[in-house]
């Protein structure tokens, strides 16, 4: 009892830290220096890079830690939840599963996400706005939404190009090229393009829910004229658009030309571009395994009246589980006294949790 509680505590008091780790091929979860390392083996642009344009590779890696952040915000009722270790998480990668797929499609998606928001905020020199319809960007959305954006600025009165559109292109390229380094001229192994594949998949995410924005010109608040430009959806909702995609995940092999992908069974349609690949069935995850990374579900949370993902029948494997009342002392009724001290009261907390075994 007193360790299940102990795991208990250390969840709740547990802060996310960027987590380091080196898999070769697999720039996924790294800081700056990490990255730059591996320079040694990296020639052209992305060594120079390192060497010149520190200020990317600070938001590359903030791109990495983002992605890795939103991973475990989904999957945190989940038998795997995206562990924070970096060792088990390394022998994951190494694996062409589900979850897998959706590590590269987050990470990638948050290194363009960092960068692109970088680049609107001023933050960095090689870029800034998008102010023009110009942008390679505008030509990636549907008819239908060209046509409803178009008609709905001309019932308010003339509109234009402007403001200060997310320059999506910019931060697509730096994380094209950090995230697809894996890729060597000639080398089409069935990991090599389910990797690339699931990373573009992240991108496509980010470019499929650019919404327009608008701004009203006029005396009097009237709206005779409206700026527009184009924004990059709450990443939130990346999040949530990716994990739609893992629930419909194609299981795939190797085409017998040796450079494609099919899906292994026939009835699935040709592959999109955005839908989430992989080639080897998950674990159960019930159990620990150091050989697969595996941490096993002894000692998680679960909730007793959930039927699904978290629900302590599905998160303890059917193994059981326990009850048990936590009491903890924590801050409260706190108030600031002019000037400058915030005073509070220690109150006892008693929260009834429910462990597996």
């Amino acid at each position: 009892m007193q360790k299940n509680v102990l795991l208990f505590l250390i969840a709740l008091n547990t802060t996310l830290t960027p987590l380091q780790r080196r898999v070769d091929g697999n720039p996924l979860v790294m800081d700056p220096n990490s990255i730059c390392r591996r320079t040694r083996t990296l020639v052209g642009r992305h060594a120079d890079m390192c060497q010149s344009q520190p200020e990317i590779i600070q938001e590359v890696a903030k791109g990495s830690r983002l992605g890795m952040r939103e991973c475990q915000h989904q999957f945190h009722s989940r038998r795997w939840n995206c562990t924070s270790q970096s060792r088990n998480l390394a022998k994951i990668l190494q694996q062409d599963i589900r979850e897998t797929a959706f590590v590269y499609a987050i990470t990638a998606a948050g290194v363009l996400y960092a960068v692109t928001q970088a680049c609107s905020q001023g933050a960095l020199p090689q870029c800034g706005c998008v102010t023009l319809q110009s942008s390679s960007e505008t030509y990636h959305d549907s008819p239908a939404e060209q046509v409803l954006i178009q008609a709905s600025l001309v019932q308010a009165g003339r509109w234009e190009w402007g403001g200060c559109g997310d320059d999506v292109d910019f931060g697509y390229e730096k994380s094209r090229q950090f995230m697809d380094i894996r890729q060597r001229k000639g080398k089409n192994d069935i990991r090599t393009l389910i990797d690339l594949h699931n990373n573009e998949a992240g991108r496509l995410a980010i470019r499929i829910q650019m919404r327009t924005e608008c701004k009203c010109h006029g005396l009097s608040g009237s709206c005779t004229l409206r700026s527009c430009w184009r924004k990059m959806p709450l990443f939130r909702q990346v999040g949530d658009y990716l994990m739609q995609s893992f629930h419909r995940a194609v299981r795939v092999m190797g085409g017998n030309d040796g450079k494609s992908l099919v899906p292994i069974d026939p009835d699935t349609p040709p592959l999109d571009a955005n839908v989430l690949i992989y080639s080897a069935e998950s674990p159960d995850f019930c159990q620990a395994n150091q050989r697969t990374g595996t941490e096993g579900t002894q000692g998680r949370v679960c909730n007793i009246t959930e039927t699904g993902p978290g629900g302590c029948d599905s998160l303890c494997c059917g193994k059981g589980f326990a009850d048990y009342t936590l009491e903890y002392e924590e801050n409260c009724q706190c108030q600031f006294h002019w000037c400058c001290e915030v005073q509070c009261q220690t109150c006892s907390i008693k929260k009834d949790v429910s462990l597996c075994l």
